[in-house]
């Protein structure tokens, strides 16, 4: 089926524009392009005249064809703009780049004209890249659609880029470097296609092997990373990100107009998607290549030989500062190595084999550290000293790679240093698929590109189910609470409330009191029992320590008395406006192995809400040790969220303290996650401190604010969590019913892990089920098809299994898809079921589960293919409503369709 961006990326006719008598122009530059790149379509010239846009209407040559002009790229002045688009949607032009600038990126007029072409293009089903775009490239077909000076060769990569500028400077590069392409996309102001669609025609492109992108900034987060997690299930992409530091993020956002949230956060989120982040042009690119070579790295230690001391020593260097390992070689390893070298030699590693050591030499440390069960990968290193023989160490090199690919499952880099005298054995490493560069930082950062890659690839499994302990939170009771303080005018809970939202999610925490007189507050702590802690209380305090309205260790009745005085009159003073409804207490919370974290939730203007884990206290702010993770979250991410700061040291073992209770600590995590999904009015939430040790962990004190801007979903069959970049599995989705034999059916989305089942079930459908279902000839999936069955965004696409249990395992007996159109208002359906289980309703059920969730999320109508002869399907869709009507374009396919 032919993607719904091939009008754009493979056109068959192109009218440009702007093409006039100046030669300087930018239509004529983008005509000539064309023109030079042997484009294989139809190409047509028009050249509007004067203030007055004439137009394909009006043009004769356009007017005499009978096959409508598929493309068309405008570069005329802004203002010109909207009457071009209009024209060319009523002539049946199917997609238009914008290159003219002066729209979104130039004040409030322009940013109306964006509206206004995006109207128009709506209206008539345009799909618009731009406007203020270089514009698009597809080298395998001549068709160079931009103003610029570089042609494209034909190549594997695809580049998608925000900036112009940079990809004619990439251009350029690659042209000497005689690196090819099978898409350059510019985007512009990214009006309406954006990365998420891009990425989605990109990841079934047949052309198209490694995807490259540059991005200064994000506008729509769930579509983005929707289209990038399906692209990097399929095959590498590799993202360089500017806009790192405030400066840079305040150029991107003018630049291009699109939001710039925290740099963490953005790489928080490309750990979730299975891609590889660099962070210049010369990564960009080493990245594909060695990502292209196809190999595989189960971790990050990483064995060095090398002829010289010094850059074994660089590569060591650079491979710390990467967050790889050097790790010791085994012992049998140690003992085999000092066989085969001189006595001299480094005697670990980075394995020195000296500069007089001959290929014999290095194939022997090659091989044992290849084979070391305590390497994850080899870097081999050469320097051209008099007594190498760069080439034939190289064939040396690439013998030992062909011999272990079956059995030592690691990769090889290389990293001939020099110029003339290597210059053959790179090429021969190109020959043998070894990635090879000159220099050791680079070679050390594409070993550290593949483990960050496989590490993502495997946190893109990751899709955390619901919670599934007998211990439900009380959501509604927490959305009351939320919305009583909302409709009061509050955006802050106070203490007592936020402490109330957290154990409505069973998060452990200090039983709080509040007082609003002395005397109340002795006989709160005389129910408590002493020891005490007393905060202020007050809805326009956030940091309580901040005015000095805290005091620890009230150990008596007078003390407390006291204290209240003390800390009324303390804040006063130093908060003069703020409300003050008295203090809370609770009790102190002493044990001896206590350690103080903060969780807590932040908004980030681009990816929405965030999980952030980190040292607690009052020093947080100095210490600034954080890491941030996307929810939802599971067991797999919290780990490695923790990992990441500098307080998991001190949650293990260490001198007199024992290991922290780590299972409470990841209860209270899941929760988070579990309640900023259910509560989208969450704008930013503290638990500061969370105390933990080994016996459990408590939230001593927590600040909940909230917003009023995001809508609150209700639950049902369409709910699907708005605020989310990464939208949960969609538990609350899961059906059972017992079927007539009494054996129970379960109806639920499918999962990654459920690829096997459904290869299984695939596999054993008849020929003429599979005929009908996918309308070809197949044994099975393909390892792609598997891969984007499998693992959906549960947002644009939706599938249902139907299974039973047999012998105590599931099987799966049908399923039923859709996946909502790029016009956000209808969806393509597809269904199949087991043939020893036609007429048993299952195929009205799952259609009936699939309808309901497409009309929950406000889709419009649900569409679809049948074949002709496909007579139960066609009875079914008659059954349910469906109109059936033949296809124009194939006879012997039926068109079925359903307004919902």
């Amino acid at each position: 089926m032919k993607h719904y961006l091939s009008p754009l990326f493979s056109p068959h006719s192109v009218a440009v524009f702007g093409a006039s008598e100046r030669a300087a122009s930018v239509g004529s530059r983008v005509f000539a392009n064309l023109v030079s790149a042997s484009f294989d379509g139809l190409l047509f010239p028009v050249n509007p005249k004067h203030e007055h846009v004439q137009g394909m209407l009006c043009h004769p040559e356009i007017a005499a064809i009978t096959k409508p002009v598929e493309m068309a790229v405008i570069a005329t002045p802004a203002t010109t703009v909207p009457d071009i688009l209009k024209q060319c949607g009523e002539k049946g032009v199917r997609a238009a780049a914008v290159l003219s600038a002066g729209f979104g990126e130039a004040g409030p007029e322009g940013k109306a004209l964006q509206k206004e072409i995006l109207k128009i293009a709506r209206h008539y089903r345009i799909r618009l890249l731009g406007p203020n775009c270089l514009g698009l490239i597809r080298p395998s077909m001549g068709l160079n659609a931009t103003f610029g000076k570089s042609q494209a060769h034909p190549g594997e990569l695809a580049l998608v880029s925000q900036s112009g500028a940079l990809c004619t400077a990439i251009l350029d590069w690659a042209e000497a470097e005689r690196i090819g392409f099978s898409l350059v996309v510019s985007l512009g102001n990214a009006a309406e296609i954006d990365f998420g669609e891009v990425l989605d025609y990109l990841a079934t492109d047949p052309k198209t092997r490694s995807i490259l992108l540059y991005i200064e900034g994000i506008r729509e987060a769930r579509g983005f990373l929707s289209g990038l997690r399906a692209a990097a299930r399929l095959k590498p992409v590799i993202v360089m990100k500017t806009g790192r530091h405030p400066a840079a993020s305040h150029a991107a956002v003018s630049h291009t107009g699109a939001l710039v949230g925290a740099d963490d956060v953005f790489d928080a989120a490309l750990d979730r998607a299975g891609v590889v982040r660099v962070q210049t042009v010369d990564e960009l690119f080493s990245a594909a290549r060695t990502l292209s070579y196809g190999m595989k790295v189960r971790g990050k230690r990483l064995a060095i030989v090398t002829n010289g001391g010094g850059p074994g020593v660089v590569a060591a260097d650079m491979a710390v500062d990467r967050d790889l390992t050097i790790p010791d070689l085994s012992p049998n390893t140690l003992s085999a190595l000092d066989e085969a070298l001189p006595a001299h030699w480094s005697k670990g590693n980075p394995v020195d084999v000296l500069g007089d050591a001959d290929p014999g030499r290095f194939q022997k440390a090659v091989r044992l550290c290849l084979h070391d069960l305590n390497s994850d990968g080899v870097l081999v290193m050469l320097t051209p000293q008099a007594m190498s023989e760069p080439t034939a160490v190289a064939r040396e090199v690439i013998d030992v790679w062909h011999a272990a690919k079956g059995t030592a499952h690691k990769p090889i880099l290389t990293c001939w240093m020099g110029q003339h005298h290597v210059a053959e054995a790179h090429r021969l490493f190109a020959e043998a698929g070894i990635p090879s560069f000159y220099t050791p930082e680079a070679a050390v950062s594409a070993f550290a590109q593949l483990w960050h890659y496989h590490r993502n690839q495997r946190l893109l499994l990751e899709v955390p189910g619901p919670l599934t302990d007998q211990s439900r939170p009380q959501v509604e009771e927490s959305r009351r609470l939320v919305q009583a303080a909302l409709e009061k005018g509050r955006t802050h809970l106070s203490s007592s409330e936020a402490k109330t939202l957290l154990a409505a999610f069973h998060i452990p925490v200090a039983e709080t009191r509040a007082a609003a007189t002395a005397e109340e507050a002795v006989e709160v702590a005389s129910q408590l029992g002493f020891p005490v802690v007393m905060k202020i209380d007050s809805p326009d305090l956030s940091h309580k320590s901040d005015v000095d309205g805290v005091e620890l260790n009230l150990r008596n009745s007078e003390e407390v008395g006291r204290a209240f005085s003390n800390v009324m009159e303390r804040v006063r003073a130093n908060a003069p406006e703020a409300k003050l409804t008295g203090v809370t207490l609770e009790k102190q919370w002493s044990r001896a192995h206590v350690r103080e974290l903060l969780v807590g939730v932040v908004r980030d203007p681009v990816f929405g809400p965030v999980i952030t884990f980190g040292w607690g206290g009052t020093t947080v702010e100095v210490l600034a040790d954080r890491a941030v993770c996307l929810p939802p979250l599971n067991s797999v991410l919290i780990r490695r969220m923790i990992a990441r700061t500098r307080v998991a040291r001190l949650l293990g073992a260490f001198r007199n303290l024992p290991p922290v209770d780590a299972l409470a600590l990841e209860h209270v995590l899941l929760r988070l996650s579990e309640l900023v999904c259910e509560i989208p009015e969450i704008e930013e939430l503290d638990i500061n401190p969370l105390s933990t040790d080994e016996s459990g962990v408590c939230a001593l004190d927590a600040r909940v604010h909230l917003t009023s801007s995001q809508p609150r979903k209700i639950p049902g069959p369409g709910r699907y969590f708005a605020h989310m970049a990464i939208p949960p599995y969609p538990g609350n989705l899961v059906k059972t019913t017992t079927l007539d034999n009494g054996k129970t059916l379960t109806v639920r989305p499918i999962r990654p892990e459920d690829a096997e089942m459904e290869q299984r079930f695939v596999r054993n459908l008849s020929p003429e089920a599979k005929y009908f279902r996918f309308m070809q000839s197949l044994q099975e999936l393909s390892p792609e098809m598997l891969v984007r069955f499998t693992q959906i965004d549960y947002d644009r696409e939706m599938a249902f299994l139907a299974s039973i249990h047999e012998k105590g395992k599931e099987v799966e007996i049908g399923i039923a898809r859709y996946i909502i159109n790029p016009d956000g208002e209808s969806c393509e359906f597809a269904i199949v079921v087991a043939d020893n289980w036609h007429d048993r309703g299952i195929g009205t059920l799952l259609m009936r589960t699939l309808m309901d969730e497409a009309r929950g999320k406000g889709i419009k109508q649900i569409e679809g293919q049948v074949l002709t002869t496909n007579h139960p399907m066609l009875r079914l869709m008659r059954r349910l409503g469906f109109q059936v009507a033949t296809c124009a374009d194939a006879p012997d396919v039926k068109e079925v369709s359903l307004d919902l």
